[in-house]
């Protein structure tokens, strides 16, 4: 072989490498294209997720501070339940004293006005009579004791205590007593 021949030779496959080379380029240049495609696409799909995630969280402290406005005075009444209570009691007995009138209209002021206050804060009362059917969902059961008559077994004889809710949330259970069947 001559010098031109080797020459050739050494040269033929630098054209060849040259050619593989140049061929495996933009295959790397296409897998770091993907790769930088399927990155992307990740980020975006992690980013979509942050940010429904954060809309959902927005959407739950909005929904807790509403529950929390409506239930905010709680505390205070149940505190108040007591003196509803109290004058309810207080009326009962003023009205059989018969000398009391005066007393009795000034306490009933003041109780009417306590309740339509607390009424615009939004307590209301749950109404119980008696006869109604006892439910255990929606009536504590003080005691039982035997029905007066057939038609007040497993109902409602007496009211001890009324019942209150703070907008839909019950705050106390009216306390009855059942006739016993």
């Amino acid at each position: 072989m001559s010098k031109k021949d080797k020459n050739k030779e050494v040269e033929e496959p630098q054209v060849e490498d040259t050619a593989t080379a140049t061929a495996e380029e933009p295959k790397e240049e296409r897998s770091a294209e993907e790769q930088l495609q399927n990155q992307l696409v990740a980020e975006k799909d992690k980013f979509m997720r942050l940010f429904a995630e954060f809309e959902n969280y927005k959407k739950r402290t909005n929904k807790e501070r509403i529950e929390l406005f409506k239930t905010a005075g709680e505390g205070v009444m149940l505190a108040m339940l007591p003196v509803l209570d109290d004058f309810e009691r207080a009326l009962t007995h003023i009205e059989e004293d018969k000398e009391a009138e005066e007393l009795r209209k000034g306490v009933l002021l003041i109780y009417n006005k306590l309740l339509n206050t607390l009424e615009q804060k939004g307590l209301s009362k749950i109404e119980v009579n008696k006869g109604d059917t006892f439910n255990a969902d929606n009536h504590e059961a003080v005691t039982q004791i035997p029905a007066p008559s057939d038609d007040l077994k497993g109902k409602i004889i007496d009211v001890v205590e009324r019942g209150y809710k703070l907008g839909d949330k019950v705050i106390r259970f009216p306390k009855v007593v059942i006739g016993q069947a």
